[in-house]
């Protein structure tokens, strides 16, 4: 087998697994760099492989690319669910589609870390100690602040968990949410209206879907206030991007941290990148030592259970 793992920006994929237990049979080549956008240049670059193992919705394989790529038999995620891989035609192509466990904690950590920095403002100390400064900013204490919570599933309600330890207020909203399951998590349900009016800091947890996506526009971010933070760890197209902007220049809101955007990677002369009051970090609610442990790991194990034929975690046998 001729085995592709893609889009590894950290080259951390072989150091995380024993891929050398495949043995000599399975070559391996890793592409470090993000492939762009240009289909036939990526079909160019995959064609020779029938195996690819691929970090969940960093390149999209959408029926079009499937078909330019003949020799594909297996394509291994991480995650059991993938939006950006079309399931229905790598099976209709034949191809197999592998998936992986995910931990459930690293993204909510990382929320949190983008509350204390917008809170503490660690990244503008860090910045005015390096340059040889000394207390350039004044923070904000987070005990008795409200912090919403947009989705309280399973990242959610551990942001809610924090918030609780650090003695906020926390609320949330969302679609088909409710008060027992609010109750579960010690969090006050609210409206949408309500949760965009009362929150300190509102931390997004939803899932992007064509329910979500433009969740939150202009409207919703006018209603909060101007001391007000929004962090986003979920997926960027569930905020209006030109709004948050908007948001952000003109001081509707104090400031955003962000992990996801509409585009990835960010593009180098993105207008976020200029704004002060905009914490950025490149998608890295996931990655962890750990948990890069054990994606990779479970890729490994993937490849060698589809070549013993007799694939596990498999995506796509049914009806997706």
């Amino acid at each position: 087998m001729k085995l592709a793992i893609l889009d590894d920006y950290q080259n951390a994929a072989l150091g995380s697994a024993g891929w050398d237990s495949l043995g000599d049979g399975v070559d391996i080549t890793v592409f470090d760099e993000h492939f762009g956008w240009d289909e036939d240049h990526i079909a160019r670059l995959l064609a020779p492989f029938d195996g690819l193992v691929i970090m969940r919705e960093r390149t999209p394989f959408p029926a079009s690319l499937l078909r330019k790529l003949p020799n594909l038999k297996l394509l291994v995620t991480t995650g059991m669910r993938n939006l950006a891989v079309d399931m229905g035609a790598a099976r209709a192509q034949g191809v197999t589609v592998c998936g992986t466990s995910i931990l459930p904690y690293p993204a909510a950590e990382l929320a949190m870390a983008f509350i204390f920095d917008l809170a503490k403002k660690l990244s503008v100390e860090n910045r005015i100690m390096h340059e040889g400064g000394w207390q350039g900013v004044v923070g904000d204490g987070l005990n008795g602040k409200t912090l919403g919570i947009m989705g309280l599933g399973r990242l959610g309600a551990r942001v809610a968990r924090f918030g609780k330890a650090l003695e906020m207020e926390v609320i949330a909203w969302s679609e088909n949410l409710d008060d027992e399951r609010c109750a579960e998590e010690a969090a006050r349900l609210v409206s949408k209206e309500e949760l965009f009016r009362q929150s300190d800091f509102l931390s997004i947890h939803t899932l992007l879907s064509e329910r979500t996506r433009g969740l939150i526009g202009a409207a919703e971010l006018a209603l909060m206030k101007p001391t007000a933070y929004l962090v986003n760890t979920s997926r960027g197209p569930i905020v209006e991007e030109g709004a948050l902007i908007d948001a952000l220049t003109n001081g509707t809101i104090a400031g955003a941290g962000l992990d996801v955007f509409e585009v990835e990677p960010l593009p180098r002369d993105h207008p976020l990148r200029a704004l002060d009051n905009a914490v950025l970090t490149g998608h890295i609610g996931y990655v962890v030592k750990e948990h890069y442990e054990m994606l990779y790991g479970e890729c490994l194990e993937d490849v060698a259970a589809f070549l013993k034929g007799a694939p596990m975690r498999v995506l796509n046998a049914g009806g997706n």
